[in-house]
């Protein structure tokens, strides 16, 4: 399809399902190739426009999301459009958050909780979800297809 990322392109994790979600640092330049349709940039202070459709998810470094409904809504919301959406999830250097953000897309994706940041780190960055606490909000995140 070609509304949907390149499975190829670095920084694009296939799901179990198929689903392909992009994940990127912020702090680096914006890839070659398509934009996002849809992106979550998760940071602990307000992003800088951009040119496609995006939503601000209060996430600072190192840490959590600081309203944990709020972040169950937008990553459920992101699983939903990556299924026919080009779909990036970002923070500032693209491994901690963007890393727990994308196991928990995994959870939502069918994943068992226990195995999604290993999954994470095979398939999108050895060094994704940087802390204990990171690691932790995976294993306890809603789970089942859609985390219904």
């Amino acid at each position: 399809m070609s509304g949907l990322w390149n499975p190829d392109t670095p920084g694009v994790l296939r799901l179990p399902s198929g689903r392909l979600v992009r994940g990127r640092g912020l702090r680096r330049p914006l890839p070659d190739g398509p934009a996002p349709a849809y992106a979550v940039h998760l940071l602990g202070t307000r992003p800088p426009e951009v040119p496609w459709e995006a939503r601000w998810l209060r996430w600072p470094d190192f840490r959590l999301p600081a309203d944990p409904a709020d972040a169950r809504t937008v990553l459920r919301e992101v699983w939903e459009r990556a299924a026919g959406e080009r779909v990036e999830v970002a923070c500032g250097g693209g491994r901690g958050r963007t890393g727990t953000a994308l196991a928990c897309l995994a959870v939502l994706d069918g994943v068992p909780p226990g195995r999604a940041v290993e999954f994470v780190r095979r398939h999108y960055d050895r060094h994704a979800v940087e802390t204990p606490w990171q690691k932790r909000y995976v294993r306890r995140f809603p789970g089942g297809p859609g985390g219904r």
